[in-house]
């Protein structure tokens, strides 16, 4: 079988690691994801994966609690590590190499992200989870995704959400929303449709790096993606 995009990024929030739970890791879950990221990787494909950390603790909502906002984010970085660390022994699991680096240098607990070192593992089809977002406050992690894209030469960006592709309108809310098959990153921009943060559009539109919107709720949607296949928007310079 032969994949549509050879490098990726896979953009995997926090939420989507807890499953049915209102918090933490859903082991179920944890496996699912991480056999179809193996899967993926066995086609041949390089995977980078960015992993949020809202499953345990989000910056934005600790600010808005009373946390000052540098330091809230910067807890919320301790919290994609820990998803980090847990896919990482997944994928494993799996029979499939993989490796956790964190932009928050804790050498004792992962490797440090470079630049150099995720090109190294990524060549040797190792799964490469990147952790600690951008290593700065103030950006979320989807700019984090976006930024490692750009780094690392990768072929696209994999936006991983709740629903099958961007729509026009929220489709839990609105029953006539319908799914956009393809679009510009101007045209989502414009029409505020939020499939990411400004500033992570911002960085894949001038790197001219499109973004694969699809749905994580099914087994096997990341190696169904790589390949063209399933259900997704692309959202193209």
């Amino acid at each position: 079988m032969s994949v549509r995009w050879k490098r990726v990024i896979v953009k995997l929030s926090g939420e989507a690691l807890m499953g049915n739970l209102t918090h933490g890791l859903d082991l179920g879950t944890l496996q699912r994801i991480a056999k179809d990221l193996a899967t993926a990787a066995s086609l041949g494909a390089e995977i980078g994966v960015v992993v949020g950390g809202g499953n345990f603790f989000r910056g934005i909502q600790g600010a808005d609690k009373g946390i000052e906002r540098a330091r809230a984010d910067s807890i919320g970085m301790l919290a994609t590590v820990m998803n980090a660390l847990a896919l990482e022994q997944a994928i494993e699991m799996q029979g499939q190499s993989a490796r956790a680096l964190s932009a928050v240098p804790m050498p004792s607990l992962c490797q440090p992200y470079s630049r150099q070192a995720a090109l190294n593992h990524l060549a040797k089809q190792r799964v490469t989870i990147l952790a600690g977002g951008t290593g700065n406050p103030f950006f979320t992690t989807d700019t984090g995704a976006a930024l490692r894209a750009a780094e690392l030469s990768a072929d696209a960006v994999m936006k991983a959400t709740q629903v099958d592709g961007v729509y026009t309108a929220d489709p839990k809310k609105d029953p006539k929303a319908t799914r956009y098959e393809t679009l510009t990153q101007d045209e989502a921009i414009s029409k505020n449709l939020a499939v990411m943060d400004t500033a992570a559009f911002a960085l894949a539109r001038e790197n001219r790096i499109p973004i694969i919107v699809f749905s994580i709720a099914e087994a096997g949607a990341i190696s169904a993606a790589l390949q063209g296949q399933g259900r997704f928007t692309l959202v193209a310079p």
